[in-house]
C-alpha cells in the first residue's frame, strides 16, 4: 500500500495559485470590492491563529451514523496505532465522514484523499475538495455527503484504508492509515 497507489483527482486547466505571505494578499487587487469583501471573510479569524508550526493539523476524523454515537479517531496522537484497532461497521448503513482540524496559515485547496484495501487489493479510491480556508484559532470541520457501506456477504470483512489531507501545492498536513470491518450487525 504505497502512496504512489493513492490517486488525486486533478482539475482539468486549473492551475493551483502561487503561494504568497498575508500582507501581499490583503493588498493585492484592494480596489477591487467584491474581491476585498471574499478575502476579509477567508481571513477574519486570522488574529487568534498561531503564525508558527504546521500550516494545517489535522485532529479528529468521525465516522457519523444517524442514531448512533460518532466513532472518532484521535489524529493527534499515534497514529500507527489506528490501523490495529478497527471499528465496526453493519453493511448497508448510511454514514458520513467528519474532519475536526484547525488552519494557522493561508491554505488553498484542501483535499482529502483515500484509498481503501481489502486482503492487499484496492477495492475504492475516492478525493474530496474541502476547501480554502484562513487562519483561524477555532477549528473548522468539513462533513462529507452521505455515502453506503457496502452489503452483502462478499463486502463483509476486514479493510484498511491508507488516507491524506494535501492541498493545491501538494503539501501533505497528514498522511494516516485506519482500518475497519464490515459486518452484518453493529
Amino acid at each position: 500500500m504505497a502512496d504512489e497507489d493513492i490517486e488525486v483527482e486533478e482539475t482539468p486547466g486549473y492551475k493551483a495559485p502561487k503561494a504568497v505571505d498575508l500582507d501581499t494578499l490583503k493588498n493585492l487587487d484592494a480596489n477591487d470590492e467584491s474581491l476585498k469583501k471574499w478575502k476579509e471573510s477567508l481571513l477574519k479569524g486570522s488574529g487568534g491563529a498561531s503564525a508558527t508550526g504546521k500550516p494545517v493539523v489535522v485532529q479528529k476524523l468521525s465516522l457519523v451514523v444517524a442514531d448512533r454515537s460518532d466513532v472518532a479517531l484521535d489524529l493527534t496522537g499515534d497514529l500507527n496505532k489506528l490501523k490495529d484497532a478497527p471499528f465496526t461497521i453493519k453493511e448497508g448503513c448510511e454514514y458520513r465522514i467528519k474532519i475536526g482540524f484547525t488552519v494557522n496559515k493561508l491554505v488553498a485547496g484542501l483535499r482529502y484523499v483515500q484509498a481503501v484495501y481489502r486482503k492487499g487489493i484496492k477495492v475504492d479510491n475516492s478525493s474530496v475538495m474541502v476547501g480554502s480556508y484562513g487562519p483561524n484559532a477555532e477549528p473548522y470541520v468539513y462533513t462529507s455527503q452521505v455515502e453506503e457501506a457496502p452489503s452483502g456477504m462478499l463486502a463483509r470483512g476486514h479493510y484498511t484504508v491508507k488516507s491524506k489531507f494535501i492541498d493545491d501545492d501538494k503539501v501533505s498536513h497528514l498522511d494516516w492509515q485506519w482500518s475497519f470491518d464490515i459486518a452484518k450487525d453493529w
